[in-house]
């Protein structure tokens, strides 16, 4: 199992090397070692939590479009790493049940997934959250802020991934929902300070937007 997780870090450090959108080899490995964090506090298969952290966005709408419904990436590394069908069951259900998706946003049916799900979710918000934010929407060109440009809140699946606003509209579409949608007592915790922290940074942004001193 220990040389089947090396791989996976070496695989996914090559997949992300030339991407600059914040999912990243970086992001895949805080999240990653996030969730063996949490996980640390449960009885959970680590080994399945580790698989699903690593892969989680090989197969992303926004990184890998043509791959996103059969997740071959995934299971591509898998099935290459002799990894037991039943394992990559588990891990590509999770897989398929972590992103955000607006309101269709689901809860993990496995312990597992939701600790997954609160890793991936945790790395989007706090600074790492915002700088994250800023270098999606540079690199999608995407504006900074639009005071006429109202945050849309209440979309769906396909709303929310076909929808392009400023990444300031993201903070409310997204980043600050996330604190009271975490799963376990571990990340509800580690999310409250992240949230406060976006939080400043918002009315600190506003101020100096308006060009208060």
């Amino acid at each position: 199992m220990n040389d089947i997780i090396l791989a996976a870090l070496n695989f996914v450090k090559e997949f992300f090397a030339n991407d600059f959108s914040g999912h990243d080899y970086d992001h895949t490995l805080r999240v990653y070692k996030m969730a063996l964090e949490i996980a640390s506090n449960y009885d959970v298969d680590e080994f399945v939590i580790s698989l699903a952290a690593l892969l989680h966005d090989v197969d992303d709408h926004k990184i890998s479009a043509l791959t996103n419904k059969n997740k071959a990436n995934a299971v591509g590394f898998m099935k290459q790493n002799k990894v037991n069908e039943k394992i990559i069951g588990e891990v590509i259900k999770i897989i398929d049940e972590v992103s955000f998706k607006g309101y269709d946003t689901i809860i993990p049916s496995t312990l597992e997934g939701k600790i997954v799900q609160d890793a991936d979710r945790l790395d989007a918000i706090g600074a790492i959250g915002i700088a994250r934010a800023f270098t999606y929407g540079g690199s999608n060109k995407r504006k900074m802020y639009d005071a006429q440009d109202i945050p849309n809140l209440n979309m769906n699946e396909e709303e929310y991934f076909n929808h392009v606003s400023t990444t300031i509209n993201h903070f409310y579409e997204k980043l600050l929902l996330l604190k009271d949608m975490m799963n376990t007592e571990v990340a509800k915790e580690i999310a409250l300070k992240r949230h406060q922290f976006m939080k400043s940074f918002l009315d600190e942004f506003y101020a100096e937007w308006d060009g208060e001193r």
